[in-house]
C-alpha cells in the first residue's frame, strides 16, 4: 500500500517545503484537513472515533444497572469479556481485509456492525442478547479502529497527520467529560436502554460523512501479501486467550485462575507469532519496535488510570466524584499535547515519543508519593497531568511513525501493522491489569499492593525510553510473524 502523498486518487497539490518555524506547515494543513474535499472525511473520522469513545465511556457507567437487571453481579465482567475478545477478533479481521481490499467495505461495515449491536442491546430483555450485542459492538468497534488508520494513510499527506491523529485524540476529551454523567442521569432517567440506543445517531451521521472518502478509494492493494495462513485460527485463539486473561483478572484467587491463565498463554503465544510483525518482542528497529512502543506506553498508562480511583478512594478516603478528577485533568494533558504536537508536522517524532514516555515515567513515578498510605493524595493532580501530557506526545507520534514504517516496508500491510498496534493495546492491558488484580488478592491492601504495581509500571515506561529511538530506523523485511 502506498503512502497518502502517492495517492492516485488524490487531487490535491504537493504541500510546499516549510521553513523550520513550522508556520507555512500550520497554513498548508489546514485546508488539507477542513477544505471543500477533506472536511467530510475529517469530520467523519472524528465521529468514528467519538462513538466508540462514547460507547466506552457511557456503558461503563450504566453497566452495574444493567447487570441489576439482565443478570447478578456474578456476570458483572461478562459483557466486557464479551466486548474485549470480540474486538480482538474485528481488529485482525478488519486490518487482513483492508489490505486485501481497501478500506472502502470495512469503513462501511464496521459502522454499521457496531450500530446493530447498539440497536440489539438497547433492547436487551436477557443477558445472553447483550453478550451478542457486546459481541457485534467489539466486532464493529475493534474494525473501524483499523480501518481509519489505513484511511489515513490514503487520504491524508505524512505533513497532515500529526494533525488528524491530535483530533482523534480530542474526540476521547468530550465523552470522557460528559459521558460517564450522561450515562448516570440517562440510566436514572430513563434507562439504560437508552445509554446504548443514544450512540446510534453518531453512527448514522458518521457514515454519511464518511461515504464521500470512500467512494473514491481503490477496492483493494495490489501489493498486499497473497495469504498470511492461519491467521484467522490465530485470531479466534488470541480472542479466547484475551477472555481468558480477562477472567483471571477479575478472580485473581485460587487455583481456577492460574489454570485458566496458563492455559490462556498457552493460546496466545503461538498466535502472536502469526499476528504481530517479526522482531516485536525484542523491539527490532522499524514497524517492531513501533508495536513493541505501542504496547508499553498503553499498558502502563491505562493500567495507572484504572487503579488510580482504587488508590484515592480505599487508601486516601477520597469520594468516587473527587477520584475521578485526576482522570480528568489527565485527558485534558493529552488532548493539549496532541493538538500542540498537530501544529508541529516537521518535528522528530521519535524524539517526541522519548519525550512522551519519559513523561509518562515521572507521571507514574510521582504516585509513588500517593499510593502508600502515608501518601499525599492532591499529588495526583499534578503528576497525572504530567502523564496526560506523555500520551498526548507519545500516542500520537506512534500513530504516524505506525503509517510511516509500514509504507517503508513497501509491503502493503498498513492494515495488518495497524491491527497489531491495537491488538498489543489490549493485551498489555488486560495482562498488566490482571496483574494489579493478582497483587491486590494477595496483600488484600490497595495501600500495599498499589506501590508494587506503579513501579514495577515505572520500569515499563523507562523501558520505553529506552527504545524509542529504534522507531527511526529501517521497515521490517517480513510482514510475517
Amino acid at each position: 500500500m502506498s503512502s497518502a502523498t502517492d495517492d492516485p486518487t488524490s487531487s490535491r497539490p504537493a504541500p510546499p517545503a516549510s521553513p523550520p518555524d513550522g508556520s507555512a506547515g500550520k497554513a498548508a494543513v489546514r485546508p488539507e484537513l477542513f477544505g471543500p474535499g477533506r472536511r467530510a472525511t475529517t469530520v467523519g473520522i472524528v465521529l468514528l472515533i467519538s462513538m466508540i469513545a462514547f460507547e466506552a465511556m457511557g456503558v461503563g457507567t450504566a453497566m452495574p444497572a444493567v447487570v441489576a437487571d439482565l443478570g447478578s453481579v456474578s456476570s458483572y465482567a461478562w459483557p466486557f469479556v464479551a466486548f474485549t475478545a470480540a474486538s480482538v477478533v474485528g481488529t485482525v479481521l478488519g486490518g487482513r481485509w483492508c489490505d486485501v481490499r481497501g478500506p472502502r467495505g470495512t469503513l462501511v461495515t464496521a459502522p454499521l456492525l457496531f450500530g446493530a449491536g447498539l440497536l440489539v442491546a438497547g433492547t436487551a430483555g436477557t443477558l445472553a442478547q447483550l453478550l451478542v450485542a457486546r459481541v457485534l459492538q467489539g466486532l464493529g468497534a475493534g474494525a473501524v479502529a483499523v480501518a481509519v488508520y489505513v484511511l489515513i494513510a490514503l487520504v491524508y499527506s505524512e505533513r497532515a497527520r500529526p494533525a488528524v491523529f491530535a483530533l482523534m485524540s480530542s474526540a476521547w476529551v468530550l465523552p470522557a467529560l460528559v459521558g460517564p454523567p450522561v450515562a448516570g442521569v440517562v440510566t436514572e432517567q430513563l434507562s439504560w436502554h437508552w445509554v446504548f440506543l443514544g450512540i446510534v445517531p453518531f453512527v448514522v451521521v458518521a457514515v454519511v460523512l464518511v461515504l464521500p472518502a470512500v467512494r473514491d478509494l481503490p477496492a483493494g492493494s495490489a501489493e498486499a501479501p497473497a495469504t498470511r495462513r492461519g491467521i484467522v485460527a490465530a485470531a479466534l485463539a488470541a480472542a479466547a486467550a484475551v477472555a481468558a486473561l480477562s477472567w483471571a483478572g477479575q478472580h485473581p484467587t485460587g487455583w481456577a485462575a492460574l489454570v485458566v491463565a496458563v492455559v490462556a498463554l498457552a493460546l496466545l503465544v503461538p498466535s502472536l507469532r502469526r499476528l504481530l510483525p517479526r522482531g516485536t518482542v525484542r523491539a527490532r528497529r522499524g514497524i517492531a519496535a513501533v508495536v513493541a512502543c505501542r504496547g508499553l506506553l498503553s499498558g502502563a498508562f491505562f493500567t495507572v488510570n484504572a487503579y488510580l480511583p482504587l488508590m484515592l478512594t480505599s487508601t486516601h478516603g477520597w469520594s468516587l466524584s473527587m477520584a475521578g478528577v485526576p482522570l480528568i485533568v489527565g485527558a485534558l494533558g493529552w488532548s493539549s499535547a496532541a493538538a500542540w504536537q498537530g501544529r508541529h508536522p516537521d518535528l522528530s517524532r521519535p524524539v517526541l515519543l522519548r519525550v512522551g514516555f519519559a513523561c509518562v515515567a515521572v507521571g507514574i513515578a510521582g504516585l509513588l508519593l500517593v499510593a502508600p498510605a502515608w501518601g499525599l493524595p492532591w499529588l495526583a493532580l499534578p503528576f497525572w497531568i504530567v502523564a496526560g501530557v506523555g500520551m498526548g506526545l507519545g500516542f500520537s507520534s506512534l500513530s504516524f511513525l505506525l503509517l510511516a514504517r509500514s509504507a517503508d516496508s513497501g509491503a502493503g500491510a498498513v492494515g495488518f501493522d495497524s491491527a497489531a498496534a491495537q491488538l498489543t493495546d489490549q493485551l498489555s492491558q488486560a495482562a498488566l491489569v490482571g496483574v494489579g488484580g493478582a497483587l491486590l488478592a494477595t496483600t488484600g491492601s490497595p495501600a500495599t499492593a498499589l506501590p508494587v504495581l506503579v513501579a514495577g509500571l515505572v520500569v515499563l515506561a523507562v523501558t520505553g525510553t529506552g527504545i524509542a529511538g529504534r522507531t527511526a530506523g529501517p521497515a521490517r523485511a517480513a510482514t510475517g510473524r
